[in-house]
């Protein structure tokens, strides 16, 4: 998979194929709301027209607008980011420091955020 990407325009790339954890949450509740919905409508439909083939096409046009409603990460999916926490060494002592990061110059702070960081 990996050798089409070069091949890839970037305005596809840049695309976001993510939801957080609200979204995803969100996106079960609409998710089965529209189902039900449909469901009940097709019963009562297939029922009144006394056809069972109307009351599974409607339940799949549910499907159909609930899919096209959840399983695509749009915008209102990705409003509420989860902010994580600095990664850690090893030893869980403390953040780890790259090569772009600054080491602290007082002895005192580096403790200091240890303590925050065991608390």
């Amino acid at each position: 998979m990996e050798y089409i990407l070069p091949f890839v325009p970037e305005s596809i790339k840049s695309i976001p194929t993510h939801m957080d954890f609200d979204g995803q949450k969100r996106a079960e509740r609409y998710f089965q709301i529209i189902i039900v919905i449909f469901a009940a409508v097709g019963f009562v439909w297939g029922y009144i027209t006394q056809q069972f083939s109307q009351t599974l096409y409607i339940l799949f046009a549910g499907v159909a607008v609930s899919s096209l409603l959840t399983l695509i990460p749009w915008s209102m999916y990705r409003q509420k980011p989860l902010n994580w926490q600095p990664v850690r060494d090893q030893n869980g002592a403390g953040p780890l420091r790259g090569p772009s990061q600054p080491q602290a110059s007082n002895p005192s702070q580096t403790k200091s955020k240890k303590k925050k960081l065991k608390d």
